[in-house]
């Protein structure tokens, strides 16, 4: 009987029992997955994105298969002054937030780095970096003051690391993303915690504008040889979001199939 006593004791580390998560651009891709994820460990969660109608869908889907209670909220995070309402809706709904993922993101196409545009820039590092940077002040401020804690998440991405010129403005947000990451451990804790979860390729609809037949050329060179699918992000959420990851926080954690240094 000790066996599934101690099985059970780890697993349980890993649950969301009565508590609150919120998912930025968490109708689709990585997010909903998130949000799936988080909803059968047990949480309620919001669901916001800028399209209501999709968060609506899906939070139709969590009550459906989880019986948790979900929230859709439409929200342009690079919206500097729709954040505060996006918290206030979650604290008036829930009277608490336990989990923040800042996953909502956007790397648009451009023929050059000389005709990247200052609109399509300050898009870019408002959707990855300013919206993010201003939610997480807000909500660690809240859940500090709350008595609570929490936990923080920030969706990078390899590019942060590995930057190539189709993506520079998105690289650039993204290295900014892993940077404050640990600047708002230091400012919100003990009580909350703040992790970067830096993932890799993954197919989820931005990869269908992908030449997929140049990516797995260039897959050949990571460790794993694929894309991830979306439900591979799921472990690293979950340890975040979690008891399970108690004594971690500035930590930036590649989730990308061994891309080489």
């Amino acid at each position: 009987m000790t066996a599934p006593r101690v099985v059970s004791e780890v697993t349980d580390r890993f649950l969301l029992t009565g508590k609150v998560a919120m998912v930025t651009g968490g109708s689709r891709g990585l997010g909903r997955s998130m949000v799936l994820a988080f909803a059968r460990a047990g949480a309620d969660v919001i669901i916001t994105s800028r399209k209501l109608d999709a968060c609506e869908r899906l939070a139709r889907e969590v009550e459906e298969q989880t019986g948790r209670t979900a929230l859709p909220y439409a929200c342009h995070v690079g919206h500097w002054d729709e954040l505060p309402a996006l918290l206030n809706a979650a604290y008036e709904r829930f009277g608490r937030l336990d989990v923040l993922v800042n996953n909502a993101g956007k790397s648009p196409l451009y023929p050059s780095l000389a005709e990247v545009d200052e609109e399509l820039w300050d898009s870019v590092i408002a959707v990855n970096l300013k919206g993010p940077c201003r939610l997480t002040a807000l909500a660690g401020r809240r859940m500090a003051e709350s008595g609570t804690g929490g936990s923080i998440i920030n969706i990078s991405s390899g590019a942060a690391v590995h930057p190539q010129p189709h993506m520079l403005p998105y690289a650039a947000a993204k290295a900014g993303l892993n940077a404050i990451t640990a600047g708002f451990a230091q400012a919100y804790g003990p009580a909350v915690r703040v992790n970067c979860i830096m993932a890799g390729p993954f197919l989820t609809d931005i990869s269908k504008s992908w030449d997929m037949d140049e990516f797995r050329r260039s897959a050949r060179g990571h460790a794993l040889q694929r894309a991830g699918e979306p439900d591979e992000i799921i472990g690293a959420a979950l340890y975040f979001a979690s008891d399970a990851s108690s004594y971690t926080t500035g930590a930036v954690l590649a989730v990308d199939g061994g891309l080489p240094p």
